[in-house]
């Protein structure tokens, strides 16, 4: 049976994805890069996008810098680490698990 946890972890998988395509990317330009990849489907909110930044920061899988834009305004950046790429297959296998249970559940008479 799956974990609690692993619906919770999309948004983990959907960060780790854009970050080792896009990146250094700040928090905001995430948010836009899920709504507008996933077609205007998925949102998230910055009360969601922050939070899971610092979690997987913590967890040492992305890393954050501070750079100074054009403008002079300081913008915080994010990209994964080692450590993070090394996750992001485990999080793809995972989310493909749990997405065929629910396939599974949908399919039932």
């Amino acid at each position: 049976m799956a974990k609690p946890d692993n619906l919770q972890g999309s948004l983990d998988l959907l960060i780790f994805k854009i970050l080792s395509r896009r990146a250094p990317l700040h928090g905001y330009a995430l948010m836009t890069g899920i709504v507008e990849i996933s077609g205007d489907v998925l949102r998230v909110e910055e009360g969601s996008i922050y939070p899971a930044l610092h979690r997987l920061e913590e967890e040492g899988w992305i890393k954050a810098a501070w750079v100074t834009k054009e403008s002079g305004r300081r913008s915080r950046v994010y990209q994964l680490t080692a450590a993070g790429r090394k996750r992001l297959p485990i999080a793809e296998e995972r989310w493909t698990a749990v997405s065929a249970a629910i396939q599974q559940v949908l399919k039932m008479a």
